[in-house]
């Protein structure tokens, strides 16, 4: 007799894994919002009354670590980023699912409060840069964890459980982009705006703790757990029952892993490699490139404060949530059509264009699209083509292969994610130096 499956009642299964996606990618996105709050820390005080000469030599000192702020940053982020979804992706088996989502939730969240604690304490530039440093490389190494950890639990669940996750990511940026607009306009204090910023990622991420923990409680969640154990049963008695039959056990279970990681990566691989590229073009360009766009309308208005703000992270964010959570109601292309990694490869166009935007400074390309119309434009698209084609990658990749081969899939597909976000890092800084 068949077991009739449970509904997700009040789509509760769904809003937890939203608010999971949220809080992997709030901390990051908070982090870069904050920008000028830590390149402002990295001012030295001592130099108010100093002497014309002295704040010359220290303006110089002080100029080298607010100008390296950015690159390193990113470079802090990127690696560890990558190195740990890697990680991951041959690890998730060795340690359990709730030690790798609590665990990095929590860790997370003491980060936040230290930082928000800091924003009160003075320090010497130096040790502020290296302290900030190293709390970017903790979150994004145990946020790694985190966004593995859920496309796998995800990939257990029917394919439209993982638009909750990418959609859960978009609005994260648009949180920070919004929070940053309205600090702009309120005109408070920057260490009190700053102050709120992390307090409030402190409260997202002690909610998504809350969620995490109220998810085995729910029948539809709990029914797709079980039908994955019963599977993974299954699968251990079969080969256990081969690996008796050739006497050669320990070596046959070895060469099972090896095989079985090849054999989900060999049905994936495309999409692997899709929603690689599609990061690597849209990371090379955003923010690199579009954060150095000018206003042509502007003329010295209020516009030219706002332009970036709203144009580049606002909209973007916005359109990228757009696209993600699009795939919840459409998902065209189909997971086989050649089409999908066509119109991946497609989005190459979007370098250029932005190029051929009025970003300053520039050295060797002309302006051509000189209107701040233009540039909305490309951003639109760029971002919903972002949102929607990574989403449906991320969608299809565990669906490709058979359903105690998700969780694994799920894990490849995050490295990839990742490696695409670190490749298109690497290619911002050649991209930028084109223009």
């Amino acid at each position: 007799m068949a077991v009739s499956t449970p509904t997700d009642k009040y789509f509760g299964v769904w809003l937890i894994f939203f608010m999971l996606g949220l809080g992997t990618l709030l901390p990051w996105n908070f982090f870069m919002t904050a920008t000028v709050y830590f390149t402002s820390r990295l001012k030295d005080s001592t130099l108010v009354n100093s002497s014309a000469n002295q704040t010359e030599i220290a303006g110089e000192h002080r100029s080298v670590l607010e100008a390296k702020f950015n690159n390193v940053m990113t470079l802090c982020a990127m690696l560890p980023l990558l190195l740990c979804t890697c990680l991951n992706t041959f690890l998730h088996s060795l340690i359990s699912q709730r030690l790798r989502v609590m665990g990095s939730l929590l860790i997370i969240m003491f980060v936040f409060t230290v930082t928000a604690v800091l924003v009160k304490v003075p320090l010497e530039p130096l040790p502020f840069f290296s302290i900030t440093m190293v709390k970017i490389i903790i979150i994004n190494s145990f946020g790694a964890v985190l966004q593995g950890s859920l496309f796998g639990m995800a990939g257990l669940l029917p394919t439209s459980y993982t638009t909750p996750i990418m959609s859960g990511q978009g609005l994260a940026g648009t949180f920070a982009a919004f929070a940053m607009i309205c600090a702009i306009a309120s005109g408070s204090e920057l260490q009190d705006a700053a102050f709120g910023y992390f307090i409030t990622a402190c409260a997202v991420i002690f909610l998504s703790v809350l969620a995490y923990v109220l998810l085995p409680k729910l029948e539809f969640y709990q029914f797709y757990q079980e039908k994955n154990r019963k599977q993974r049963s299954d699968k251990e008695n079969s080969v256990n029952l081969m690996n008796r039959q050739s006497k050669d056990e320990p070596a046959d279970q070895s060469r099972q892993q090896d095989v079985s990681m090849m054999i989900i990566f060999k049905k994936i691989w495309l999409l692997a490699l899709s929603v690689c590229f599609t990061f690597t073009v849209t990371i090379g360009t955003f923010p690199a490139i579009a954060a150095d766009t000018k206003s042509t309308l502007a003329d010295g208005g209020s516009w030219d404060q706002y332009f970036i703000p709203v144009s580049c992270f606002l909209l973007f964010n916005l359109c990228d949530w757009a696209g993600r959570s699009f795939t919840a109601i459409c998902m065209w292309p189909e997971k086989d059509s050649l089409l999908l990694p066509v119109s991946i490869v497609c989005r190459l166009v979007f370098v250029p264009l932005f190029m051929l935007c009025n970003v300053q400074p520039r050295l060797h390309l002309p302006v051509f699209f000189h209107h701040d119309g233009w540039f909305i434009l490309f951003m639109i698209l760029f971002a919903f083509s972002n949102g929607y084609l990574a989403s449906l990658c991320m969608c299809f990749g565990p669906k490709k292969v058979l359903p105690h081969e998700a969780e694994t899939a799920g894990a490849i597909m995050a490295f990839f994610l990742s490696l695409g976000l670190a490749s298109g890092a690497a290619m911002s800084f050649i991209f930028r130096a084109l223009v």
